[in-house]
């Protein structure tokens, strides 16, 4: 092990344009399941100045209203949304692509009470902080759009200081940015970071802009997929989330390799922990599975996969089943990392105990 080394993760805010077409697309999942919960669905957004595109296929007894969702969603998002050009491509799915083959990585450690490493929590904490100062009116002149960054040095394996932290953030052109900078200080970064507060070599870079969202950028679905997952400090086999209902191994298996390595982590099985599965088009459960717990597990990793098969359900079907991801979820937890929530079914510790029953056999 490296006895000094930096971890950077970054966050975007639910208004940055990628983001934004991420949560559009979640919506319109959602308005599928909640009148069909055996929806299949797989929604892609591309969205620039004055234009949003929803494209996709969709198999549901009844289709959603997708412009109005579109511009509902924008507008929640802190915009206008109805000053967009909105065009809607969208047919049936054809049942040769659903359950396509894919590899999936889950991944914990013991390193914060969200099982996450430190950076990825940090980062997602200064977005949700800038999002709620905009919203609340803490910080007066905040526009939507935004992203943070957080670098954190560690010795000897374990987090010891914030070497870097960057916010960027929009704002109203007449906003006094000398007064901006110190009130991202005083608002997002000082209470974002009081888990491991900035020191005075700590760099800290306040990036002020004017021109956001849609305007300044194209949007689209699935560009930010170390955001949503672990911040590029795992693996991820590059299948996007958004927009896609649990029949697609991307998605729920995603999730799946996620809660068990939570419960793996949880169970005091291991203090850090990998989990990949691999699926084929045409067979419902994994060609393979692999758990490393990179020299931390308490049990060979033999018995720990073992253990998994015995305890969870690695097919499609039940992996919909186990995480109820036939209900109109995604939506909610589709910002700020889709790990963060712990609220989430995938979230949750509850076959811990199983776990460890079953390695003690």
């Amino acid at each position: 092990m490296r006895d000094k080394y930096i971890l950077t993760a970054q966050s975007v805010t639910e208004g940055h344009p990628d983001k934004l077409c991420d949560t559009i697309a979640d919506s319109v999942l959602d308005a599928c399941l909640s009148s069909d919960p055996a929806a299949r669905v797989a929604c892609e957004v591309m969205a620039t100045a004055g234009k949003i595109l929803v494209a996709g296929e969709i198999a549901a007894r009844e289709l959603p209203d997708i412009p109005a969702i579109v511009c509902r969603t924008v507008r929640e998002a802190g915009y206008g949304g109805s000053g967009y050009e909105v065009e809607v491509i969208t047919h049936d799915q054809s049942g040769d692509t659903a359950g396509d083959q894919c590899i999936v990585y889950g991944c914990a450690c013991s390193e914060t009470p969200e099982l996450l490493p430190l950076p990825v929590v940090l980062a997602h904490r200064l977005t949700m902080l800038l999002t709620n100062a905009r919203k609340t009116g803490t910080i007066r002149g905040l526009g939507p759009d935004g992203k943070a960054q957080v670098s954190v040095e560690y010795r000897g394996g374990k987090p010891c200081r914030i070497a870097a932290v960057a916010v960027s953030c929009q704002h109203d052109a007449d906003k006094d940015l000398d007064e901006l900078r110190r009130e991202i200080l005083r608002r997002v970064i000082v209470p974002a970071l009081r888990t491991l507060y900035p020191d005075p070599d700590t760099e800290v870079f306040i990036n002020p802009f004017v021109s956001g969202g849609f305007e300044a950028d194209v949007g689209l679905t699935g560009r930010k997929l170390m955001a949503d997952t672990y911040g590029g400090l795992a693996l991820h086999g590059g299948g996007a989330l958004s927009g896609k209902d649990g029949s697609k191994v991307d998605r729920s298996g995603a999730y799946m390799a996620r809660y068990i390595a939570k419960n793996i982590v949880a169970a005091g099985l291991a203090e850090e922990c990998t989990v990949s599965l691999a699926y084929a088009t045409g067979r419902a459960k994994p060609v393979a599975v692999d758990i490393d717990t990179h020299q931390t597990g308490k049990y060979p990793e033999a018995v720990l996969e073992q253990a998994v098969r015995a305890v969870f359900d690695l097919t499609p079907a039940g992996m919909i089943a186990a995480l109820g991801l036939d209900r109109p979820i995604f939506a909610r937890f589709c910002n700020y990392g889709h790990f963060t929530h712990q609220d989430a079914p995938w979230e949750q510790t509850d076959r811990s105990a199983a776990l460890a029953e079953v390695c003690r056999r």
